[in-house]
């Protein structure tokens, strides 16, 4: 055998050995792949060497690891999945053998770091294959003098490109993993957003950052909480996040509605019954004290509670026992409450129709949510929440709500509070057209009226004064359908762009306002 081949024979060992203890147990590949391709040369006489990866895209086509090349170089060296040699032999998992770079149209020197005029380069690229997926490739120029075929130099890149793809192996997973941490992380800092914007709130009024407040003060205690408030102002969702944000989340959170019960079954309810406790109680049952054991019982509406009720539910807060329907075994309990009514318990208090020690148990710590029409500031804000979720929910997509719409949702007294403002932003969704626009005539008849009152009602004074409140309200409109685009505004009332500025400026109207709530209703 003449002596080329034995030391090219001998060289390849060589190589294949030294690569292989490269490699092993290589986490952060980097490094180890840049000494792979050392290695290569140093046996092999390889002027340049690279090593492609696909991208997490699945089409771009990047530098991991190269040899004979500086950093100009390697920047430049970017493909797309099926561009040039390197591309073709990914995106087929084939390699490819060209005998002279300068006759082959595909290779597209993409570094630059050849003279296609003069050099006489052979150039090799084998697929690095993973789990029977093309993820990358090696390349390198001619490796061996002319004794050696470049067929010998293919199989020899296919070997090591065999040995490189384990570490790659190892490199795609991480970054699977590190994929998935990140997005966990995403997910997390989402719902701490959501718990904390805040706790699920949607509020920007002093009124509810007091709010807000109390309830993060108290959550992390096991204190009793009285929350008032009218109906529809949210004391349902204040309780889940009372009881979500304190030691007992993950245990029962149990809700009783005390005016939705008759009287004959509210102590059962509470408390449960035994067998034959009454007609029908063929088994016995456990009440909300017991199954909310380890979390929290929400009594929505204990006002309406009557006086005997009110007495045993005394006890078991003072004493936190008590006795099924029917039963003699006493029953311990360990239950946080959290109360809620819409009612003056102190006037009941005073006519004495409510227990004055109840009430002052129950009061340990009161929060007063406000009705919706004292935090006016939070009306849009929750306007736009409304209409992203009916949107979603309806298979709508609303684009805009017109001036009068607005000035009439954010006019109007509001007494049913945030429920009647989700039923009438549902309703606005459903009927609203194709345009994707909210107008006054989606709301129901009896705020129309209002809401014409307040958008169309004759200016009083100069007739300068009357245009120029007809010129405001042209101008937002038009900002309001233009999402706050300036120039796109402008053309749509046929000012100039500088007129349109002079116009802003008069009127001090600001185009990102206009840019934020169209971002706000497009969801």
């Amino acid at each position: 055998m003449p002596e080329p081949r034995i030391r090219y024979e001998t060289n390849e060992l060589r190589l294949l050995f030294e690569v292989s203890q490269a490699l092993e147990g290589a986490t952060d590949i980097s490094d180890h792949l840049e000494t792979a391709l050392e290695l290569t040369a140093r046996y092999t006489g390889m002027m340049r060497g690279t090593l492609t990866l696909l991208a997490p895209n699945g089409t771009d086509i990047v530098v991991e690891a190269a040899y004979g090349l500086n950093e100009r170089e390697r920047k430049r060296a970017r493909y797309k999945l099926g561009e040039g040699v390197t591309g073709r032999v990914i995106a087929t998992g084939k390699p490819v053998v060209v005998p002279k770079i300068s006759e082959e149209p595909l290779f597209l020197n993409r570094t630059g770091a050849r003279d296609l005029n003069r050099d006489e380069i052979s150039f090799i690229c084998v697929p690095i294959i993973v789990n029977g997926r093309s993820v990358g490739a090696l390349s390198a120029d001619r490796l061996f003098a002319d004794p050696v075929r470049p067929e010998e130099d293919a199989r020899l890149l296919q070997v090591l490109a065999s040995l490189i793809a384990r570490a790659v192996q190892v490199r795609l997973d991480f970054n699977a993993m590190h994929a998935a941490v990140v997005e966990e992380n995403r997910r997390l800092q989402e719902m701490v957003r959501g718990k904390f914007h805040p706790y699920g709130i949607v509020a920007v009024s002093a009124a509810m950052r007091s709010v807000i407040e109390d309830l993060a003060q108290v959550s992390n205690s096991n204190a009793t909480v009285l929350l008032r408030g009218e109906s529809g102002t949210g004391k349902e969702l204040a309780a889940g996040i009372i009881h979500s944000n304190s030691p007992r989340t993950g245990r029962p959170f149990i809700k009783v509605n005390c005016a939705a019960l008759p009287e004959t079954l509210v102590e059962s309810e509470l408390f449960g019954y035994e067998r034959g406790a009454f007609t029908g109680a063929a088994g016995s049952r456990k009440g909300r004290f017991e199954r909310a054991h380890g979390g929290t019982l929400f009594l929505d509406e204990v006002g309406d509670m009557s006086p005997m009720t009110q007495a045993k539910l005394l006890r078991v807060i003072q004493e936190r026992e008590f006795e099924r329907v029917g039963g003699n075994e006493t029953i311990r309990v360990d239950v946080r409450l959290v109360a809620a009514t819409n009612r003056s318990l102190e006037e009941m208090v005073t006519a004495g129709t409510f227990r004055q020690d109840l009430y002052y148990r129950l009061s340990v710590f009161p929060v007063l949510i406000p009705p919706l029409r004292e935090r006016r500031d939070d009306i849009m804000p929750l306007v736009s929440h409304f209409v992203e979720k009916a949107g979603t929910a309806n298979g709508r997509k609303i684009l805009r709500i017109t001036s009068p719409a607005v000035d009439t949702l954010r006019a109007y007294a509001w007494p049913g509070n945030i429920r009647e403002l989700e039923n009438v932003i549902e309703r606005a969704v459903i009927l609203s057209g194709t345009d994707g626009v909210i107008d006054i005539q989606h709301l129901p008849a009896w705020m129309q009226g209002q809401g014409r009152e307040i958008t169309e009602a004759p200016p009083e004074g100069k007739l300068e004064d009357a245009v120029n409140a007809l010129e405001k309200r042209l101008i937002i409109d038009a900002l309001e359908a233009c999402g706050g685009n300036m120039s796109r505004t402008a053309a749509q009332l046929g000012l100039t762009e500088r007129m349109m500025g002079l116009r802003m400026k008069k009127y001090g109207l600001a185009y990102r306002a206009f840019r934020k709530f169209a971002k706000e209703n497009k969801g």
